[in-house]
């Protein structure tokens, strides 16, 4: 019996040792992908002292946010298009491929000598390489796993390949003050001996075990995706800039108009998908309930755990951390320690609901996750500013339980419920989701922060100025300058008192008392702690409603129960995606 025509027969596993191969490399590609996206948040400040750049001057906030934003922007765009790629010219070696990329832009990413703008700019642009080899990795991984392992045990590996995913992310937040307190290049010199590694190991042992066929790059449809696709998140990236008179750049032309061609790009997508015989993606995909629900509930988690991780350091580095008598330059490392239970708490859950899953099956799991991630936002919305540590730790340690009993048995659902050959398709889809929630977060939960504050912070902030002393019109320059510069400063561990008065030499004139109480760890964290906490109600309670929408998602996918996949022929119809579908999760 011959293959039908433009497909590959995949080569047969020789034993049981390749599936445990193929689990740890690609556990390990996916957890430096998401470790390099979440690092630099904690090293930031090491970062930019060492490139000699002020990232708070004029016109250089831009910087923070592409070196923030820009990873996070090509993996959501382009993990569709690699994965794609691995279904027509095999998983495993886009997925090499990928790791040699990433491993290169990690070394040239160390070997900065640039200063200032020029140094940032460096950075950004391996950055966005880096970023490119990740997607290659993240895109098909999923689907190695997935051609590897048998439906029983597939669960339990997807399982543990997301905790690797998301894991990283938090671990990142750890490593990169560890890393840092030594040297800012070490946060990526930490990639380059596991890279190394890695990728000569994957392409010694890594084969081709699924199918794979030929057929042509669907150009149209990949040029609207990634131009509508990065013109959005880029116009999230130039809103959380002020504009004119305006705290945020939302009321910008140029923001607005990105928003509206990005939009119409993506619908032109669409149309295009739907007419061409050879699409960039299956749309007839989202034909089937598990793999739509379940995609639409990761991106309300994904976007409501992106932004929660910002708002958490920003709380802890710009006000508790102060409060308790940590130096302003010691808060970023500090911060990721106290963050570990949200770690802790999610390496526990993933593995065990993973394992689960393939027992009782992803919607109990993954609904009760959400409701769970849901409760925990609620529960950070009552706590005071000044919290008591430890119901802290419960908390966040309670919400990365949540995320792992999620993350696992979603991701299990989404890429059980398609056919074989489009596995990596489909697993660059559930990425693009994940990618475009976290890149989306950003910008949803820094507005909704940055307007909770823009109401009282200004007032609050000139009047406690000018009770220490500082002139009317010097408090008066401080308080109307955007509520983002003061959330930044306390991100990037600076003082943001002192920051914001010595270009004026107010504090020169001021006593010796006066100039004490100003810079000390006390008066900048007290002064926001009304405003701030204004913002942490509203994005706790968006988060929570994020959360319960993606429960209510959960619940309608259906049983979850992965179907066998069908031919070639039969896959490529919607009709037999429809039907499968209804015998699967009727």
């Amino acid at each position: 019996m011959t293959d039908p025509p433009g497909t590959r027969a995949p080569r047969r596993p020789t034993g049981d040792r390749y599936k445990w191969t193929a689990l740890t490399n690609t556990t390990a590609a996916v957890f430096m992908s998401a470790l390099d996206g979440s690092i630099v948040l904690i090293a930031l400040p090491a970062i930019f002292r060492g490139v000699h750049l002020d990232p708070l001057a004029p016109g250089n906030i831009a910087y923070l946010l592409w070196m923030i934003m820009g990873y996070r922007l090509v993996q959501a765009v382009l993990v569709v298009t690699v994965g794609r790629l691995g279904d027509m010219y095999g998983r495993v070696r886009i997925y090499n491929s990928g790791f040699a990329v990433f491993t290169f832009a990690s070394i040239l990413l160390s070997f900065d000598s640039f200063d200032g703008g020029h140094g940032a700019m460096w950075l950004i642009a391996w950055r966005l390489v880096q970023a490119v080899g990740g997607s290659m990795l993240t895109a098909n991984s999923a689907a190695i796993l997935t051609d590897a392992f048998p439906a029983e045990q597939r669960g339990f590996a997807l399982g543990i390949n997301q905790v690797a995913g998301l894991g990283g992310m938090f671990i990142g937040l750890v490593a990169g003050g560890l890393l840092s307190a030594w040297d800012w290049r070490a946060v990526f010199w930490v990639n380059v001996p596991v890279g190394v590694f890695f990728t000569l190991w994957a392409y010694r042992t890594l084969r081709e075990t699924g199918k794979r066929g030929g057929g042509r790059i669907d150009w149209w449809g990949n040029i609207t995706f990634a131009v509508g696709l990065s013109a959005v998140l880029i116009a999230v990236t130039f809103g959380l800039q002020p504009y004119g008179g305006h705290t945020m750049g939302w009321t910008n032309p140029l923001v607005d108009g990105l928003i509206a061609g990005g939009l119409v790009l993506l619908a032109a997508f669409v149309a295009i998908e739907n007419r061409i015989s050879a699409p960039m993606i299956q749309l007839t995909l989202f034909r089937l309930r598990a793999f739509t629900f379940g995609n639409l509930a990761g991106l309300a988690i994904s976007i409501g755990r992106g932004g929660m991780q910002f708002v958490l350091i920003i709380w802890l580095q710009g006000i508790w951390l102060p409060l308790h008598g940590y130096d302003y330059s010691d808060t970023p490392l500090w911060a990721g320690i106290f963050m570990l239970p949200l770690t802790a708490g999610f390496l526990a859950a993933g593995p065990v609901s993973g394992y689960l899953s393939d027992r009782l099956g992803s919607r109990g799991l993954a609904t009760g996750g959400a409701l769970l991630f849901g409760a925990s936002f609620l529960g950070l919305m009552l706590l005071p500013i000044d919290f008591g540590y430890w119901i802290f730790a419960v908390l966040i340690a309670l919400n990365g339980i949540a995320s792992g009993m999620f993350a696992s048995p979603n991701s299990s659902s989404i890429m059980g419920s398609v056919p074989a050959q489009v596995r990596g398709v489909a697993s660059g889809m559930r990425a693009t989701f994940q990618n475009s929630g976290t890149a989306i977060s950003i910008g949803v939960f820094f507005s909704l922060m940055i307007a909770g504050l823009a109401g009282s912070l200004p007032h609050t902030l000139t009047s406690g100025l000018q009770h220490q002393g500082v002139p009317a019109h010097v408090a008066a320059q401080v308080g109307s300058l955007p509520p983002v510069s003061s959330l930044f400063a306390a991100q990037l561990g600076v003082n943001p008192i002192q920051h914001l008065l010595e270009p004026s030499g107010a504090l020169t004139h001021l006593t010796a008392a006066q100039q004490q109480t100003l810079t000390g760890s006390e008066f900048f964290p007290t002064l926001i702690s009304g405003p701030f906490h204004s913002g942490l109600v509203i994005v706790f309670a968006f988060g929570a409603a994020l959360a319960f929408l993606a429960a209510i998602a959960s619940l309608l996918r259906g049983t979850g129960r992965a179907a066998k996949a069908p031919g070639p022929q039969e896959a490529a119809t919607g009709d037999s995606l429809v039907r499968r579908d209804r015998h699967t999760s009727g």
